[in-house]
């Protein structure tokens, strides 16, 4: 006898919504800011792709703390559980306190800013380029910080005092987290890097390099005349 349908257990689907965003229908503003609150996964993309592609071990110690900022953040969220100002369905956490977006982007916009004043720090005989370059990552640091902030709210995913909780928490920690990285862990580096582990893997440690790009780029470019000139001589023997 052929089972009837009745038979078929019934399975509850569940959306995975972590990029789901929802604005208002006809609301530039309200889709420009949705879209903008992507953008900590964007960060995390391009962490991922730094450590893969360059392994170095300070961006990897920063996603650490990228990492230890969302578990801290979990965790006080499903400790005082507080609601967020409007239900919706589909929401992957139902709980607003602290913002998880708050504190993510403000604890990267507060470790890049330490990073840049003083770890890129350099003598006053640096170019004018340089230091606009410097300028300009702190000022978008903290602009995009502040818009996706502004975003939680506006659509009405947390409320200001969640927003408020999350980025200050996120600012502490980044410098908390700066601190630990900058004055413990990297003495180690050096060390870290001569192990065969690190070897295999290619970790490299770039503290002592104050400008990575244009030291990679002249040894590149080094490095490429040198063989192009060997490979012109190999042709004329």
């Amino acid at each position: 006898m052929a089972s009837s349908a009745t038979d078929i257990p019934v399975v509850a689907w569940v959306p995975l919504s972590l990029t789901l965003v929802e604005y208002p229908k006809g609301d530039i503003l309200g889709l420009l800011l949705a879209i903008i609150s992507l953008m900590p996964f964007a960060v995390i993309t391009g962490f991922l792709t730094l450590i893969i592609f360059r392994r170095d071990l300070h961006t990897i110690v920063f996603f650490g703390g990228v990492v230890g900022n969302e578990i801290v953040n979990f965790l006080l969220k499903h400790t005082i559980q507080e609601a967020r100002p409007m239900e919706r369905d589909g929401l992957y956490s139902e709980y607003g306190m602290p913002s998880t977006h708050a504190q993510f982007m403000w604890f990267f916009a507060t470790y890049m800013t330490l990073f840049v004043i003083i770890r890129l720090h350099q003598s006053s005989n640096s170019t004018l380029s340089e230091r606009f370059w410097r300028v300009l990552i702190i000022a978008l640091s903290i602009f995009s910080a502040g818009l996706v902030t502004y975003g939680r709210i506006y659509l009405q995913y947390h409320s200001h005092f969640q927003v408020l909780c999350g980025a200050i928490l996120g600012i502490i920690l980044g410098i908390v987290w700066f601190i630990v990285v900058h004055l413990v862990l990297t003495p180690f580096f050096p060390m870290i890097v001569s192990w065969k582990l690190s070897e295999y893997f290619l970790l490299r440690d770039t503290t002592l390099i104050p400008n990575i790009l244009w030291f990679e780029y002249t040894n590149i470019r080094t490095e490429a005349r040198a063989r192009s000139r060997k490979l012109v001589s190999m042709k004329s023997q």
